[in-house]
């Protein structure tokens, strides 16, 4: 079950509540309305080093991966970095394998700039593959 609430929305940097309410609607799924916090340049590099300039990318991508899947946002950091402003967003995937099989503690993180109020690129890494093949009874 998503713990959420340790999470102090009032209380994030601007740059981190950007990138929480890209994430809420990217979860819902609404592109679209994703695609509100992003600039026209922004450059999304997937699991897998899948690259596309629009949220409805990765939302296409996960309609494959999963019958549904939502994050459990556990962690925002936000620091200067050297393209700037650098936030970082950590927690876990829960949802259904295309089986209906339930999971969760799928751990994840997100890194994305920020510029001008609007975010400019995202890197996105979670466990699904490490996942997947232990399904498969593939284990390091």
């Amino acid at each position: 079950m998503p713990d959420t609430a340790r999470i102090d929305l009032d209380n994030l940097p601007e740059e981190a509540r950007i990138v929480h309410d890209y994430l809420e609607a990217s979860m819902v799924p609404d592109p679209d309305r994703a695609a509100t916090y992003v600039a026209e340049s922004v450059v999304i590099t997937f699991t897998g080093g899948k690259v596309f300039d629009h949220p409805s990318g990765p939302t296409s991508v996960n309609k494959k991966r999963y019958a549904w899947v939502k994050k459990d946002m556990r962690q925002f950091d936000v620091a200067q970095g050297a393209e700037g402003v650098v936030v970082y967003s950590t927690g876990f995937l829960y949802g259904e394998w295309p089986d209906g099989t339930p999971f969760e503690g799928n751990r994840y993180v997100d890194r994305f700039v920020v510029e001008g109020g609007k975010i400019v690129k995202m890197d996105v890494w979670n466990d699904s593959a490490e996942r997947i093949l232990v399904r498969m009874g593939i284990e390091a």
